[in-house]
């Protein structure tokens, strides 16, 4: 298996929903197996399969050494009580902004064999389960900020050493969600 490049802010792949896993075969299994290796490293709590580029409904998580994956998983429930934290995102790295978030999430999936499974978390582990559901949805944490927020973030972003105002061939991002001031770079 191998640990994959982290795909960064501006690529339409983040802001894309995904497929639905439908064949549970050896690119399913090496697709996971991916997504474990890739989440085992210092400072990863959770990794969607968008954030390496593909487009199906999955990720793993890697939150005080309790490790795993889910496919095609759905937010089954959410709390009412809500925690403020500090999150922050494998691509779009080295920026934290406060976001609210359920203080305990339960999200269904199924495993590598289609069998059901059920995840339950709180605190950092809800964070990172609602986290990475979101990604598979095409969202991305900063989208959830407030307007004054998202307008900070993405000006901080637009500054970082890592994001390229230019996409392939010197043609600039077409992510249309950016506001139409983030375009004056």
């Amino acid at each position: 298996m191998t640990m994959r490049t982290i795909v960064r802010f501006g690529d339409p792949v983040l802001v894309t929903p995904t497929a639905p896993v439908t064949r549970f075969d050896q690119h399913t299994e090496n697709l996971v197996q991916d997504l474990l290796e890739t989440v085992d490293a210092p400072g990863r709590a959770g990794l969607a399969a968008t954030q390496i580029g593909v487009g199906l409904r999955v990720f793993s998580y890697n939150v005080h050494g309790r490790i795993g994956y889910v496919i095609n998983p759905e937010i089954a429930e959410l709390s009412e009580e809500l925690q403020d934290c500090d999150e922050g995102c494998l691509s779009i790295p080295e920026l934290w902004y406060p976001t609210k978030r359920a203080r305990r999430t339960t999200v269904t999936g199924v495993d590598l064999r289609n069998e059901p499974i059920t995840v339950e978390g709180t605190d950092l582990m809800a964070q990172c389960l609602q986290h990475e559901t979101d990604h598979l949805d095409g969202t991305l944490y900063i989208d959830r900020l407030k307007p004054a927020e998202r307008k900070h973030a993405l000006r901080d972003i637009r500054r970082s050493d890592w994001f390229l105002p230019t996409g392939q061939a010197g043609q600039k991002h077409t992510d249309s969600r950016l506001p139409s001031a983030f375009g004056g770079f």
